[in-house]
């Protein structure tokens, strides 16, 4: 049998610091999921407001509520993440940003136009 080696084992989860390169990675999956979700939710209320007239004024109706809107806008910022950091995984796998400083300058030029993008969002949901 083999012997085990004891190695330290950090449990401590406030002590892990991700890079922020994991982060932006992580970021677009979940927005990834998000957006798949989305579709389900928006294709729903298409079909509402295509059914009739009384279905588009009560789609209208749905979407004029400001929790709603809070939701269509995270959509939207969702879905500017996920196609911005994508552009970013394409260049990656044209071989830019592979040296740990420009991937890390592309994750934080990612993080700057998704925030441009969700500003632009709220202006045109709200």
């Amino acid at each position: 049998m083999k012997e085990r080696k004891s190695r330290p084992v950090n449990l401590d989860l406030q002590t892990i610091h991700f890079p922020i390169t994991a982060i932006a990675s992580i970021l677009h999956r979940i927005s990834g999921v998000i957006t798949f979700v989305a579709v389900g939710i928006l294709l729903w209320l298409l079909s509402v407001s295509l059914s009739s007239p009384f279905g588009f004024l009560e789609a209208y109706h749905i979407v004029n509520g400001f929790f709603v809107k809070f939701i269509l806008w995270a959509i939207l910022t969702a879905l500017s993440y996920h196609v911005v950091g994508g552009i970013r995984h394409l260049l990656m796998d044209l071989g830019h940003f592979e040296e740990l400083e420009s991937g890390a300058k592309s994750a934080k030029v990612t993080f700057v136009v998704t925030v441009i993008l969700s500003v632009l969002a709220g202006v045109l949901v709200w």
